[in-house]
């Protein structure tokens, strides 16, 4: 199983990125895509997911309605639109897949494999 993210990078306050994760090895459409942030210092925290199948999506109450995840089936690829960014995104964002579509994903523990991460910071 491989996850290689992608476009992470160094945005002023209020900018947007767009992380990309490339998923194989995995039937995708039986999965459940995720996104998990760690900070200096902390640990990490499941920041958004969705199952595949259905489309359905969780996010984490500090990202709602700032940041959006999908999917393009044809490339098994998922995206993070991450719009109106402050210092507190600063982070490590990883990919993380779990084989399974029961639901989406809520914590980091959950998932069974991760992608190798990319650097996001916010700059005030």
């Amino acid at each position: 199983v491989q996850l290689v993210e992608s476009g992470g990078g160094l945005v002023q306050a209020g900018g947007s990125l767009r992380l990309s994760c490339a998923v194989s090895g995995l039937t995708f459409e039986d999965s459940t895509i995720g996104w998990v942030r760690q900070a200096p210092g902390k640990e990490r925290k499941g920041v958004s997911s969705i199952v595949i199948s259905d489309g359905s999506t969780y996010y984490t109450d500090s990202v709602s309605g700032r940041f959006t995840i999908y999917s393009d089936n044809a490339k098994n690829t998922v995206y993070l639109q991450m719009n109106s960014l402050k210092p507190e995104d600063t982070a490590v964002y990883y990919c993380a897949a779990v084989p399974v579509a029961w639901g989406p994903v809520v914590e980091a523990y959950e998932y069974d494999y991760w992608g190798q991460g990319t650097q996001v910071t916010v700059s005030s």
